[in-house]
């Protein structure tokens, strides 16, 4: 034989082998399971009895149908893994349960929770089936699991396993915390000794808290997809946009409350060339001379330079108004007349920049 066939077949029977290790099982052998509790101890009539310890006492008062040695499932229990935001478990149930907490004040928490079931179902390309018409209890279809033997040339399928499971959803009255439960459904096994629709009460319990736990995983990643869709709009808003104000001269439409933005001005003149000569708080006005700042070579080369507002040196008024939680700012030259709205348009996106303070905060 060809010695390098002959060690790969070595090799196939090791792997082969490998693959047998029952992890249920304790590692060692199991001869204490043999052995025979110990009779008492028999004084002969006319003597004292030794004194009796039950320090280390066991009591035999014990199912005795249980499982014993090797067929005792030493794997440790599945527990719930609350990964997802405001997720709890409770401590008085052995079910596959979690308490879901609301997060999103904008997403009714219920549709969020079946959104999320779904879409992890889809991801496992297994149907979803509502069994209600309320919306609280649904079924999947098949899960199929199948366990290969063999070397790589003769592979054989000597486990499949089917599992069906039921989702039920339970609401608090003011819909702010949901609680969802999954059970197994329906379970088929066929192996080398035939079929069984029956399932260890450990491995139950496994498979329900896996299922699960991958339900938490897809909420957690539900809410981490809307956080980001969150943060991609509020880079992409307008804080800023061209309107009028109440005299209807053409003005700046702040998304900034009135008095913080009042507070923030001076950051933006500082930063544009803008030096404050003079204030009106109760009119909310501010008086300024501009000069247009010098970007040197080094600037650009560095990426220093700030955006230049196109506007002629000389003095400005920049005046708020309050409108609803927006600020209202129009901007008026030396002799108190608004700039036009060709001159704001031209400065605009050095404006909507500045005044919404993307860059300073």
């Amino acid at each position: 034989m060809n010695r390098k066939i002959f060690y790969f077949s070595l090799l196939s029977v090791a792997v082969a082998s490998c693959s047998t290790v029952n992890n249920k099982q304790a590692v060692g052998d199991f001869e204490y399971a043999k052995h025979k509790e110990v009779p008492a101890l028999k004084i002969p009539s006319g003597l004292a009895k030794p004194k009796k310890v039950d320090t280390y006492f066991v009591t035999d008062e014990i199912n005795h149908e249980g499982p014993v040695g090797a067929s005792v499932d030493v794997r440790a229990p599945s527990l719930v893994l609350p990964v997802a935001a405001s997720t709890r478990t409770e401590n008085t149930t052995s079910a596959s349960k979690v308490w879901f907490d609301q997060v999103l004040d904008d997403e009714d928490l219920r549709a969020f929770i079946i959104k999320a079931i779904k879409g992890q179902l889809a991801s496992d390309n297994v149907e979803l089936t509502q069994i209600d018409e309320e919306g609280f209890e649904f079924k999947s279809d098949w899960y199929h699991k199948e366990v290969e033997e063999g070397s790589w040339l003769f592979k054989e399928i000597t486990i499949a396993e089917s599992i069906k499971y039921r989702f039920l959803l339970e609401s608090k009255s003011h819909g702010r915390s949901v609680a969802l439960v999954v059970e197994l459904l329906d379970y088929m096994k066929t192996d080398k000794s035939g079929g069984s629709k029956k399932i260890d009460i450990i491995d139950q319990q496994r498979a329900e808290m896996n299922m699960l736990n991958e339900i938490i995983a897809q909420v957690d990643f539900q809410y981490r997809l809307k956080q980001q869709e969150n943060r991609l709009l509020r880079a992409n808003h307008k804080f800023v946009s061209l309107g009028e104000n109440v005299s209807g001269e053409p003005a700046f439409i702040v998304e900034i409350d009135e008095d913080l933005l009042w507070s923030n001005l001076p950051l933006f003149f500082e930063e544009h060339g803008f030096t404050i000569k003079d204030l009106n708080e109760s009119t909310k006005i501010y008086f300024v001379d501009y000069v247009k700042p010098e970007t040197s070579f080094w600037d650009s080369i560095w990426g220093d330079s700030v955006p230049v507002v196109d506007l002629p040196n000389g003095k400005y008024q920049f005046q708020l108004e309050k409108m609803a939680d927006k600020s209202v700012v129009t901007l008026f030259d030396s002799e108190g007349n608004a700039l036009p709205e060709a001159t704001l348009e031209k400065i605009f996106d050095v404006m909507e920049s500045g005044l919404s303070f993307k860059d300073t905060f």
